[in-house]
């Protein structure tokens, strides 16, 4: 297969594996082309917070070399990626978005990070974020906030947004979120891509800078499912460094990619999810309802489940996560609170002032979602959701307290630690991408990735791509 420079920036992690692996391909001319891609469109996308040209092009040197001599390693090998830039990198500073950690430099690698590097995979750089994975875009940071792709006017979500951002342009085939909220899925949806946030201890958060310990989620954003899910493959799996790690056996989730849902039975919770309110904007939830009879269309069964406890769930979610925060974060908070942008520093301070007891009784509703939530799997194989309440927002009139007030599509299975999966479900008539999310039963990523590459091969809105 011959290839362009502009369709290597757009092949996917799964289409590139195969010509690097027959030496139809060079990870050198590949990584070249992601490099001159990221210098033709950073100055409008703000993507990247440290971009690591030379470093990536040696590590492609020595990928071509192994793959040369016939020490391939896999569907990761070769591929260039990026990371948020809250991933410890040895030598390489990490930010996390804030002026707190501007010159942080870590001495040793996160866990993901390593396994990635193992799998041979190419880091272009560390990626935009917002401050501390909470709160933003905010514009008392030190860095610029990224744009989304498909209109530079409008914001990519948060937190993980620069990964989307380098993802949807082209200017990396792959790279990591963090969730505790919604930020792989959320972003994902608002730039048109695949967001994959696995059961929670499925992927070591180790090395990786915490907001709330509880609900941290490490996963990838890619372009397709089958590419989330060679991701996948590489980062998931036990890790003593983690004491949440689950020793749960890794499944090979490339079985996975195949089509079928016949007679599987997905799970609407309409009245959170799909009845609107001034929070929802009832096009992106109309998207997901007709990608909904698509599905029933393909075979799947569709049935309205009810989940009481939605209605506390995002108040859960906030509180744990702002309490946990302030536990993380509080020496800095005395020490430097001029070194926070005003979000994140006025949210942290919040969880400071609640009580033990809201936080105990936080953590009492979300026992009692994942209670709800499990008794539901038994009746339903999946749940299916719009992912967002709505498309993304323009910067201008842009309120960030919006991420905090009315309903979350995306906490719901951050709080009780269900495998996740945001995919490009169509658009509105404005153009801006809606996103679908699948949630399933614990460590069932393979069903999720199965459902969510079904109705991709379906629906084929992999083949858009955005116009910068």
């Amino acid at each position: 297969m011959a290839a362009t420079e502009k369709e290597l920036y757009h092949l996917t992690i799964h289409e590139a594996g195969g010509l690097l692996r027959s030496g139809e391909l060079s990870p050198v001319e590949l990584t070249q082309a992601f490099l001159d891609r990221i210098a033709d469109t950073e100055d409008r996308l703000h993507s990247f917070i440290t971009l690591l040209s030379e470093e990536a092009l040696s590590e492609a040197r020595t990928a071509e070399a192994e793959i040369r001599s016939g020490r391939y390693k896999g569907a990761m090998h070769g591929i260039p990626i990026a990371l948020k830039d809250l991933y410890d990198t040895a030598g390489i500073r990490t930010t996390s978005g804030s002026r707190v950690d501007f010159d942080r430099v870590p001495e040793a690698d996160s866990t993901a990070t390593a396994r990635l590097k193992e799998a041979g995979s190419i880091l272009l750089g560390k990626l935009a974020m917002h401050e501390f994975a909470l709160g933003g875009p905010d514009w008392t940071t030190p860095f610029e906030p990224a744009r989304n792709p498909w209109n530079l006017d409008h914001i990519t979500g948060g937190s993980s947004s620069g990964s989307a951002s380098a993802v949807s342009s082209g200017q990396c085939m792959g790279a990591l979120g963090s969730c505790t909220g919604g930020s792989i899925r959320g972003p994902a949806s608002l730039c048109g891509l695949v967001g994959l946030k696995p059961t929670y201890g499925r992927v070591s958060r180790a090395g990786v800078v915490t907001l709330s310990w509880s609900q941290d989620h490490v996963g990838p954003m890619t372009w397709t499912v089958e590419d989330s899910a060679h991701m996948l493959q590489a980062i998931a799996g036990h890790d003593p460094k983690d004491p949440t790690s689950s020793r749960s056996a890794v499944p090979d989730y490339s079985l996975s990619l195949r089509e079928g849902i016949k007679g599987k039975t997905f799970g609407l919770p309409r009245h959170y999810f799909f009845d609107a309110d001034d929070s929802v904007d009832p096009e992106a939830v109309a998207v997901v309802e007709k990608a909904a009879k698509e599905l029933e269309g393909l075979g799947a069964n569709i049935e309205e489940v009810s989940l009481p406890s939605l209605d506390y769930i995002r108040g859960a979610n906030t509180i744990i996560m702002v309490c946990e925060a302030f536990a993380f974060h509080e020496p800095n908070l005395k020490t430097r609170p001029q070194d926070f942008g005003e979000i994140v520093r006025g949210r942290f301070r919040v969880g400071g002032m609640l009580s033990a007891g809201d936080y105990l009784q936080a953590q009492r509703c979300r026992q009692w979602s994942k209670r709800e939530f499990a008794e539901a799997l038994r009746k339903v194989d999946f749940f299916l959701t719009p992912t967002m309440t709505a498309t993304a927002a323009a910067f201008e009139g842009y309120d960030p307290t919006a991420t905090i007030r009315g309903r979350s599509f995306t906490a719901p299975f951050n709080v009780t630690g269900l495998p996740a999966i945001s995919v490009p479900a169509g658009f509105t008539a404005a153009g801006l991408p809606v996103g679908m999310q699948i949630a399933g039963r614990p460590f069932d990523e393979p069903g999720v990735i199965q459902a969510a590459y079904t109705y991709q091969e379906h629906a084929r809105w992999r083949d858009q791509r955005p116009p910068i």
